[in-house]
């Protein structure tokens, strides 16, 4: 939670994206990283500052960021609102499901959690 500013809509966002890279398709270095945040046998604070992990991550972002360089002003800006628009959109979709949760569990008589902290 503290690499999302406390807010459960960026934490449930992280967490899915923790899952799409623990699936191994930016390498089997980032997929251990991922599986270990994951599984909470090391912290993502922990994982990052790893050399091992580290290396592994920006060796995965090499690609993307040779495409990224041989792109135009424009194709970044268009890509750049795209991912906008596609983070907006999940953000609403997560923000409506933590709502509709909520208003279930108070005609369920309760919370849904009763201490603690949640990624949902």
């Amino acid at each position: 939670m503290e690499f999302t500013q406390n807010d459960p809509v960026a934490a449930r966002r992280m967490r899915l994206t923790l899952e799409k890279l623990a699936e191994g398709g930016a390498g089997d270095t980032v997929k251990e990283m991922a599986q270990e945040v994951l599984t909470g046998r090391m912290g993502l604070r922990e994982a990052v500052a790893n050399p091992t992990y580290a290396e592994g991550l920006i060796s995965s972002m090499q690609p993307f960021k040779e495409k990224w360089d041989e792109l135009s002003d424009d194709q970044r800006a268009e890509l750049a609102a795209e991912g906008e628009r596609m983070i907006a959109e999940q953000e609403r979709e997560l923000r409506e499901e933590r709502a509709q949760g909520q208003a279930s569990s108070r005609r369920d008589g309760g919370p849904r959690h009763t201490g603690g902290w949640s990624l949902y």
